[in-house]
């Protein structure tokens, strides 16, 4: 997309407000080269100790993170921070964020000083159209985004924000969301979606905690979110409370899944899908994580 281009698409913008958007995408192009598009990633997360650990998914993280462009800047939809209303971070220096208990103190000594970039923050709200975007000043980065973006970058020199998922809306609100996004993938933003396919907490096979190890539903449910990842089949995957018993049990709780949505609605017919880190763990978790283009 040239930048030609790009004018042209904010200039279909709605009329009020159109000069205050155009000012503000203005600048975030002004500050940003124009480049060839960016993949999108969906990472599945895990737990915490992956920031810390060694072990074949934050290996899978690196290979990744060697593979693609440096970012100008990452936005990150990360299943830990939940909001009424669709919320992104502003602030210039965003904290680490440690939200979990019960861990090693090593995990909470870590720190992730990516800076934050209020630029991209504010050309985010005015791209999307659909629904009003606030600007946040007090959240920051949390587990899900630092504990795997500390692996693509461990010298956290790009920029990073953060976009909330409001809990109050449907799946088909955060697709359509995304789709909004697609512009900044050329201007140089890796945008990534964290969480997990399968996430059942309570049903977590606690002998198996660090294992190689699905039980049977969960391994049904994330071969057929595969199936439909691979098929392009995105309706499917929006209305996954239609999908079976399997999905019910492996998405009781959709936070976790709908990063996976945000990520989704970024392809296009162009884009390769490569599929990594395909592995259960712990019988109710799937760290399988997608790269998109």
């Amino acid at each position: 997309m040239t930048r030609k281009d790009f004018i042209q698409v904010a200039s279909v913008l709605p009329l009020a407000g159109a000069a205050v958007k155009l000012s503000t995408l203005n600048r975030f192009l002004d500050n940003t080269r124009l480049t060839a598009k960016m993949p999108v990633l969906f990472l599945g997360h895990g737990s915490p100790m992956n920031a810390i650990e060694e072990n074949q998914f934050v290996e899978g993280f690196r290979q990744v993170g060697d593979e693609i462009e440096k970012p100008v800047a990452i936005l990150v939809i990360s299943a830990h921070w939940e909001t009424r209303g669709t919320f992104v971070t502003a602030m210039e220096q965003p904290q680490t964020i440690h939200d979990f208990g019960g861990f090693p103190q090593a995990l909470f000594d870590v720190q992730y000083p990516a800076p934050g970039s209020p630029d991209l923050a504010k050309a985010t709200q005015k791209i999307v159209t659909h629904t009003e975007v606030h600007l946040d000043d007090k959240w920051g980065l949390d587990h899900g985004a630092w504990s795997v973006v500390k692996h693509l970058y461990p010298d956290a020199d790009v920029p990073v924000i953060q976009m909330s998922i409001d809990y109050t809306q449907p799946p088909s609100y955060h697709y359509n969301l995304a789709k909004e996004l697609a512009t900044l993938r050329h201007r140089g933003v890796l945008i990534i979606g964290s969480g997990n396919m399968v996430h059942n907490l309570r049903m977590v096979s606690w002998q198996h905690l660090n294992a190689i190890y699905g039980f049977d539903w969960a391994i049904e449910a994330n071969e057929k979110m595969k199936s439909f990842i691979l098929q392009q089949n995105h309706q499917a995957l929006i209305d996954f409370r239609n999908q079976g018993h399997a999905f019910d049990l492996a998405i009781p709780t959709p936070e976790h899944y709908l990063p996976l949505i945000y990520s989704l609605a970024l392809q296009n017919e162009k884009d390769e899908i490569f599929l990594f880190n395909d592995s259960p763990v712990a019988g109710a978790l799937s760290m399988t994580s997608v790269k998109i283009g």
